[in-house]
């Protein structure tokens, strides 16, 4: 087997030689958070992604919704600083997250004919977006370098800042995808302030997984501060006020601690797995009662009730988990949860973790361990008791 960290060419045998071939590819991203990154004042943007060869030219593919908020701005952007943009409009959604988008996208750059390696290609919107632009640059000639520009919470916290990407097939959440990081990621928290409430809540979801998995003060933050990081939409409300920058940057740099180590996933135990047992199941059988997000509460609720029920989780921490979830406006059941099709769905995810269950389950409020051994019926009784009310209900 080849070692990490050895690299070289070895010839072994005469008469029936073999040839092994060892290599190592160094992955380097920037993360970056900036404020109002559209300022004409700012070079971030028309930098990012420029080489030595890189002239006025830009291939940008952005989401309709996006589009209309933000096209106007974008386009006086690209015109102060003297850049000409190639417009790739996608309507997006989950159930568009399919190959025929990422045909889509290739097809325009076919048209734009990009210079493969000098040609930024930046990505605008959400995480859907990301997904679908950093697999159609992952393929393209094999490989085109591109930009995240996320303008969702969830693409800031989450799709933003990996080096995944992927789309739908079939009835399969991500089941084709490559690992293949953006040059840099533009990490701008205004874009939230023309996000509806609904996809705040939905981007708090993973911010709280972070936070029961490993970030015990990111969750008091959630729990003293929700609705109004809802309602402010984690901006500042005054100049002393920098609540929603904590929780973004406790988020995003605990998402980043759990990657960097493990970017190719060759350690199948992830943390930031939690959440992500049963929510691909529950998401695509809900669409499109259920955002990412809020699939992810689901599950996350569901495996806290297991947690409770091994002695892992007091009922005084169940509860308090139980109105924080409340507090930030997420879904702890859905009727899709019924225990024989989360059995199944739990079934295919040992096959994605290579014949384990792997599971994640909190321990208390800022710790987790991984589990090989939930059983049908402890799943039957925890769904048992979220459809009777959720956590904080008993």
């Amino acid at each position: 087997m080849p070692q990490h960290g050895i690299t070289g060419l070895v010839r072994q045998g005469e008469r029936e030689p073999t040839w092994l071939v060892r290599a190592e590819k160094p992955v380097q991203y920037e993360v970056r958070m900036v404020d109002d990154l559209l300022d004409p004042s700012r070079s971030d943007l028309a930098e990012a992604g420029v080489t030595e060869r890189t002239d006025h030219r830009r291939f940008v593919v952005i989401d309709a919704n996006v589009e209309a908020h933000y096209g106007r701005r974008l386009r006086a952007y690209f015109e102060a600083h003297r850049l000409e943009p190639w417009f790739c409009t996608l309507a997006v959604e989950e159930r568009s997250k399919t190959m025929d988008s990422v045909t889509r996208v290739v097809k325009e750059l076919d048209k734009f004919g990009i210079s493969r390696r000098h040609d930024p290609v930046i990505a605008v919107g959400g995480g859907v977006l990301l997904d679908i632009v950093g697999f159609a640059a992952s393929l393209y000639r094999r490989s085109t370098p591109y930009v995240r520009v996320p303008t969702t919470l969830i693409g800031i916290v989450d799709a933003g800042v990996g080096v995944k990407t992927g789309v739908n097939f079939e009835s399969h959440k991500n089941r084709l995808g490559t690992y293949f990081a953006p040059a840099l990621a533009l990490l701008d928290k205004t874009f939230l302030r023309t996000l509806d409430e609904r996809h705040v809540c939905n981007g708090l979801a993973e911010i709280l997984k972070i936070a029961l998995i490993k970030d015990r003060e990111l969750f008091e933050l959630l729990e003293a501060h929700g609705p109004e990081l809802l309602r402010t939409r984690l901006q500042p409300t005054s100049v002393q006020d920098d609540t929603g920058q904590q929780v973004l940057e406790r988020a995003i740099h605990g998402m980043l601690q759990e990657l960097q180590p493990n970017l190719w996933e060759h350690e199948l135990h992830r943390l930031v797995d939690y959440g992500h047992t049963f929510s691909p199941s529950i998401e695509m059988r809900a669409l499109p009662d259920l955002l990412h997000g809020e699939a992810v509460n689901v599950d996350m609720a569901l495996t806290t009730v297991i947690a409770h029920g091994r002695g892992l989780v007091t009922e005084q921490d169940t509860s308090r988990i139980g109105r924080v979830m409340r507090r930030l406006r997420l879904p702890q059941y859905h009727p899709v949860c019924d225990a024989t099709s989360l059995i199944t769905a739990l079934e295919d995810t040992v096959r994605h973790r290579d014949g384990y269950q792997r599971l994640p389950l909190p321990v208390g409020i800022g710790d987790a361990r991984f589990v090989n051994d939930v059983t049908p019926e402890e799943i039957a009784r925890a769904v048992d008791t979220l459809a009777a009310g959720g956590l904080d209900a008993r």
